[in-house]
Parts: C-alpha cells; structure tokens; sequence
C-alpha cells in the first residue's frame, strides 16, 4: 500500500507499541513480548493502579477516622475502642467496662486522660464516657444507614491497648428494619457487617468510603456475628444519658400472666381475643397502682390493641419516651374499663 504508515508497516510488530512504563511493571523489555503477553501486562498495570488508589483511599480514610478513635481502659486485661461522638463525649462498648471508675481513655496522639463514666444502655451494648474539653481529640463525622446498600465496603476503625490505630475491612453482609436485642435493647435498624474485629475493637467505629461513621461495632448483641449499633440508636441512647443520667425503661409496675377468657364472654363484650393478660402483682408507687389497677385485673388491650402475652405489652412500651402514658383496657367484675397510666423509669439498682 503505498504511502503513510500503513504502507511503511514492515517490521512493526504488537511489542514495539508497547510504552516503557507498562514493560517496566513486568520487567520484561517490550521487544520482549509476544503479540498477547502485552496485553496482558497492560492489563497487570491497570489493576495494580486500581490496587494502589483503592489502598491510598483505605489509608486515607482509617487515618482520618482515626483522629476520633481512642482506647478505653475499663479494668479488663484488653482495652475496647472508642469514639470521640462529640466535643468531651465518647462511645464505647458497655461490656468492655468492668469498672465505671478511674477509666482510662488513649487519644491519638498516644496521651492517656482519665474519663467520667456517665452511664450505659446493656440492652444495646453502648457506654458513654465524658472527657475535659482541654483534652485533645476530634469528633467523628457522623453519617446514617439510610444510603447504604448491602455488599457496600466498610472500614471498622479502633484502636489497640497500646493506643496503636487498628483498621479492619469487609461488606455490608445484612440490612434490616428495628429490632430488640436479646438484652431488651431497641436499636432503630439491622446492620451486619462482614468485619473481623480483633482484640481491642470492641467500641470501634463502622465507616464508610468518605470516613463518615455508620454506627459503633459490638459483638456481644449476636451470637458470632459482629452488630454495629447505628447513628441514630446511639444518638438517642446519649441524649437520654447525657440529658438525664440514664436510657429510659418505660415502666408499668405490673407482674401480669396469660389466661384463656371464656368464648362467650369474649364475644358479649367484643374483646378481640381468646386470651388476655391477669395482674396477679401490682408494685406500691408505682405507676399503675397510681392508676388505680388492681390485683385480679384482666388486661384486654393495651392503647386499644388487644393483648395476649406479655411480650405485646412490652412491645407497646419499647418506643415510648419521658412522659408518655398508655391505656390500658380491662375487665373488672365482668364490666369494661380503662385506666391511664402515666410511664416512668423503671427503678435502678
């Protein structure tokens, strides 16, 4: 063909298109490869590049996260891990603190503090510590589960009991609405990372690829299997203990157990139910006994939804806050009635 480069292709071969920096990555001069072997060390320098900025960026992100991350010394032969939540305020693993107090706290510039336990939730594993606001240490950048997808890839940030920043990686293995841990804890939504936490990562922080914190990991709530209390559980959990020294326990003072209630009796007073709940205990001060409930009482429905069991009850309670009252409905005598109970805390000690 004459004319141009396509007519002047004699002795041009795939190897001698080959740039310098892709024959360096395989050490192999670019004479030296075949027509396919240079393909496929392009190809080895396209993933080592992937490799390296994917590396670059969990660096980067466990360092960033790391500024908030502390060890925190609970009397236990190993520390757990800690977020610094706010100015003065930290998370951590309430089965990671055998003493509330002189607590021990490592920051990252590797300075140990004493920190003021302020209380704990065990139903959903979170302590809150408090630190003078001297001390040096950066508040984690909090971000929420509502964007995250299953399979996405986290980081779980910590520190060890020397205070040395220890980083795990996996996926996001299950999402999931609210649930009641086995403790009686409520935490707002599933999520189940794929991560290995080592000794000492009890407490850390679950964060995503912008360093923003999805929750602290714990993996005492299931059966192996790491859990990570979300943002918006944890928020909760420390307004209450910040606010008013302890997570409220909505609290009825009622023992109560199931009875079968006589078909033609359910249907006289259109109970929708065959069983329903007899006091067989009301606690002096408490709220129902304020009420006026009574021993003998036959609890029917609870905020007007009938009730079997004591778990419907208890589920009933779970999202009440300070303040808050139900209705309860009963049988007295053979004649329905209703009282409003004011809820309070349940007694501590």
């Amino acid at each position: 063909m004459p004319g141009g480069i396509a007519g002047d292709n004699r002795g041009l071969s795939a190897s001698s298109c080959i740039p310098a920096h892709l024959a360096d990555v395989t050490g192999h001069p670019s004479g030296a490869y075949s027509g396919s072997s240079w393909i496929q060390g392009f190809f080895m320098a396209a993933v080592h590049s992937e490799w390296d900025a994917l590396s670059s960026q969990f660096s980067s992100v466990a360092e960033q996260c790391g500024k908030s991350a502390v060890a925190v010394h609970g009397g236990r032969r190993v520390s757990g891990s800690g977020i610094i939540w706010r100015p003065g305020v930290i998370v951590t693993a309430s089965h990671m603190l055998r003493r509330t107090e002189d607590v021990g706290v490592t920051f990252a510039d590797k300075s140990t503090h004493k920190a003021r336990f302020s209380g704990r939730d065990p139903g959903t594993d979170v302590a809150v510590l408090r630190f003078d606001d001297a001390v040096s240490g950066t508040p984690a950048q909090l971000g929420d589960v509502s964007g995250v997808r299953v399979g996405q890839v986290v980081l779980a940030v910590g520190r060890s009991t020397a205070g040395d920043l220890a980083a795990s990686s996996g996926i996001v293995a299950r999402l999931g609405s609210a649930w009641q841990t086995w403790r009686g804890g409520r935490i707002d939504s599933l999520l189940r990372p794929d991560v290995t936490l080592y000794v000492g990562q009890s407490g850390s922080a679950l964060v995503d690829s912008d360093g923003r914190v999805l929750g602290m990991n714990t993996s005492t709530l299931a059966r192996a299997a790491v859990i990570t209390v979300p943002v918006a559980t944890i928020e909760r959990i420390v307004n209450e203990i910040v606010e008013h020294g302890g997570v409220f326990r909505p609290y009825l003072g009622l023992a109560m157990q199931p009875i079968a209630l006589p078909e033609d009796l359910a249907s006289k007073l259109k109970i929708g139910g065959e069983s329903a709940l007899m006091v067989m205990q009301v606690e002096p001060d408490s709220p129902s006994a304020g009420a006026r409930m009574m021993l003998g009482d036959i609890i029917v429905t609870v905020n007007a939804q009938p009730v079997s069991g004591v778990e419907q009850v208890q589920h009933a309670l779970n999202g009440a806050r300070r303040g808050d009252s139900v209705e309860l409905g009963y049988l007295r005598g053979g004649q329905l009635g209703s009282a409003k109970v004011k809820l309070a805390d349940r007694p501590r000690g």
